[in-house]
C-alpha cells in the first residue's frame, strides 16, 4: 500500500475521490514492511482459522441455538477497553489535552450502522454454519472477495493492477472449485432443504461482508480527511468496539425473544463434551472471533477492504486442512488445486505491491504531490 501524504489538505471534491483513503494517514510504508499490517495479518490467521471450527465444534456436539452463535461473533468487545485505556493514559503523559476518544461523532455514527449490518452478517453466517460443513461454509463464504472487489471499487475508487486482478480471479475460482462437489457432503441429519438454505444463507452472508469492509474503509477514508490525524491503532480498536458492542446488543435482542438465555444452562448440561468445555467453547469462539476482527479492521485502515478480502480467501485451504485434521473431512484432488491456485492468487498480489512501491521509490523526490493513495 502506498500512500503519499499531501503538503496541504485536499479541496473536498478531491477527498472524496480518493481511492484508498482510509490509509491516507499512514506513513508511506510498503505491505511487507509495515509492522501494524503484519500483526493485524497474524490477529487474522490466527482468527480465521480457529473461530469456524470451534463454531462448528458447538453445533457438531449438540449446540442448536442460531443466535447465540450469531452473538459469539462479536461478543468479544469487552476484551477492548482495557488496551484502550492504556492508550489514553500513554498519550495523556504526552499531552494533557488529549481526548478520551479519538472517533469522531460521524464515524462513531457510521460504525454504529456497521455494527448493525455486521450482526445481521453473523445471524446469517450463524444459521450456515449450523447446516453446512466447516470447509463447504468456508469456501462459500470466500466468495466476499468478489464481492469486496465490486463494491470497492463503486465505494472508494479501488486501483485495480494487472496483479490484483490476476489474484482476485485466481482466489475466485479457486474457492468456486471446492464447491464443485459440495452437494454430497451434507452432515448427517441435515435434510436437504436445511443444507440448501445454509446455502443461500452462506452466500447471502458473504455478500453482505463484501459490502461491509469497502462501508469500512469508506467512513475512515471521510473521518481521516476531514479530522486531517495520523491513523492510530486505537482509532482501529475503537471503531471495533463499537461495531462489535452494536453488533452483539443486535444479537441479545434475538436471544431474548427467542428465549435462549432460558435454554443455555439446559444445553450446556446436555452438551456432550461436558458442561465446562462447553462455556469454554462459548468464550474461545467470542476471543478468536474478535481477533479476527480487530484483524481485519487494522487491514483495512492499513491497507484495503481488497487487501483484507484477499487475506481471508487465501487462508481458506488452512481451513480445509484443519477441518481434515479435526472433523475427518475429505481432501479431494480439486481442494489440493484450489490450494494451489489460492497460494497462486497470493503471490501474485503481494508481487505486485512490492514492485509498485519500487516503481514509486524511483520517482524523483521533486515531482509535485498529487495526493493520490495507490491501493492494489
Amino acid at each position: 500500500m502506498e500512500v503519499e501524504t499531501p503538503a496541504q489538505t485536499p479541496p473536498r471534491e478531491q477527498q472524496q475521490q480518493l481511492p484508498s483513503g482510509a490509509s491516507a494517514g499512514v506513513a508511506a510504508k510498503p505491505l511487507h514492511r509495515n509492522p501494524v499490517l503484519l500483526v493485524s495479518f497474524l490477529l487474522m490467521v490466527v482468527g480465521s482459522c480457529s473461530a469456524p471450527l470451534l463454531l462448528r465444534t458447538y453445533y457438531i456436539y449438540g449446540g442448536n441455538r442460531k443466535w447465540l452463535s450469531s452473538l459469539l461473533q462479536s461478543a468479544g468487545w469487552p476484551l477492548l477497553p482495557a488496551p484502550l485505556f492504556a492508550s489514553f493514559i500513554s498519550r495523556r503523559r504526552c499531552s494533557a489535552t488529549t481526548p478520551l476518544f479519538l472517533m469522531s461523532p460521524r464515524l462513531l455514527a457510521a460504525s454504529v450502522v456497521v455494527g448493525l449490518m455486521t450482526g445481521v452478517d453473523c445471524l446469517l453466517y450463524a444459521y450456515g454454519s449450523a447446516f453446512l460443513p466447516v470447509s463447504t461454509s468456508s469456501i462459500l463464504y470466500a466468495t466476499q472477495l468478489a464481492f469486496t472487489a465490486g463494491f470497492a471499487l463503486l465505494l472508494v475508487r479501488q486501483r485495480f493492477t494487472a496483479f490484483s486482478v490476476n489474484a482476485v480471479l485466481l482466489l475466485s475460482v479457486g474457492a468456486a472449485m471446492l464447491g464443485v462437489n459440495g452437494g454430497g457432503d451434507r452432515p448427517a441429519g441435515v435434510t436437504r432443504s436445511q443444507y440448501y438454505t445454509g446455502f443461500g444463507m452462506t452466500l447471502a452472508a458473504a455478500a453482505l461482508y463484501g459490502f461491509i469492509l469497502p462501508v469500512m474503509e469508506l467512513s475512515q477514508a471521510r473521518h481521516l480527511a476531514r479530522a486531517g490525524c495520523a491513523v492510530t491503532y486505537a482509532l482501529v480498536v475503537e471503531m471495533q468496539l463499537v461495531i462489535g458492542f452494536t453488533a452483539s446488543a443486535f444479537s441479545v435482542v434475538g436471544m431474548i425473544v427467542n428465549n435462549d438465555f432460558q435454554v443455555i444452562p439446559r444445553e450446556a448440561q446436555e452438551f456432550r463434551l461436558g458442561k465446562a468445555s462447553y462455556y469454554m467453547l462459548l468464550v474461545s469462539s467470542a476471543t478468536m472471533y474478535q481477533l479476527f476482527a480487530l484483524g481485519m479492521n487494522g487491514t483495512i485502515i492499513y491497507g484495503s477492504a481488497l487487501l483484507g478480502g484477499v487475506i481471508m480467501t487465501v487462508l481458506i485451504p488452512v481451513t480445509e486442512v484443519l477441518a481434515v485434521l479435526f472433523f475427518h473431512e475429505p481432501f479431494t484432488g480439486i481442494k489440493g488445486i484450489a490450494v494451489a491456485l489460492s497460494v497462486w492468487g497470493f503471490i501474485s498480489y503481494f508481487y505486485g505491491e512490492i514492485r509498485t512501491h519500487a516503481q514509486q521509490s524511483e520517482k524523483p523526490s521533486d515531482e509535485p504531490n498529487d495526493s493520490s493513495v495507490h491501493a492494489v
